[in-house]
């Protein structure tokens, strides 16, 4: 189930003091394990087990679980750069960022997803409380303090609006709708659960997440194991 948008904004949520880090080549990438092409569970069979998970075990999540997570978002299928979820004339507005709290061989922080390379891109450095303030900036949702890791869906609309003016905004949410759908089947593929959150204060999350100009946060996922 989706958590609705249209809730009251809560004030006077605190932030976490996150230090920056260098953004583009200068940031410190990790290498993702490369993502399994054959889970050996059926598309019928995750569509049939989906369901909206909002409480998570103390288990934390592998690096290839990860990985496999963002691939299954944002990652590319083909040597042109095509990906796992459609684009509208190719623009690709969508990012994909971690908040990491609990994954084996990763430090707590923010990463974004790099899709040409398969690899994770440190955005901020932050301890695990970092995952309470996200929590707090959606007005509360203990989920996402409990989750092992929060999937961050953003979009860039001004990627796909050179092309498609006025339309630009539903082709960028149908966008981030398919990237949320394929995430949501490849935890079940995995063993993991995770919910689509779409309540939050958007100013205190992009703030959290020190999102570039014009990135907009859509969607937040926690992923874990199902307590």
């Amino acid at each position: 189930m989706f958590t609705s948008p249209l809730l009251p904004l809560v004030a006077g949520v605190a932030l976490l003091a996150v230090v920056v880090a260098p953004r583009a080549d200068a940031q410190r990438s990790i290498q993702l394990p490369d993502p399994s092409l054959d889970g050996g569970v059926s598309i019928e069979e995750t569509l049939g087990k989906r369901r909206s998970v909002r409480e998570f075990s103390t288990a934390s999540l592998t690096l290839a679980q990860l990985g496999q997570l963002a691939w299954a978002a944002q990652g590319k299928t083909a040597a042109d750069g095509r990906r796992t979820a459609p684009s509208a004339g190719a623009r690709h507005p969508i990012e994909v960022l971690v908040v990491a709290s609990r994954v084996e061989g990763l430090a707590a922080g923010v990463y974004r997803y790099v899709s040409a390379s398969h690899k994770l891109a440190r955005v901020a450095e932050g301890s695990r409380s970092l995952s309470g303030d996200l929590a707090r900036a959606a007005l509360g949702q203990s989920m996402l303090a409990e989750a092992p890791a929060v999937i961050v869906i953003t979009g860039v609309e001004e990627r796909t609006a050179g092309r498609y003016g006025a339309r630009a905004n539903r082709y960028v949410m149908i966008e981030a709708g398919c990237v949320a759908e394929n995430v949501s089947l490849q935890a079940v593929g995995l063993g993991l659960g995770t919910v689509l959150v779409g309540a939050f204060d958007d100013r205190r999350v992009s703030t959290l997440l020190n999102l570039d100009r014009g990135e907009q946060p859509i969607l937040l996922m926690p992923v874990g194991r199902e307590r």
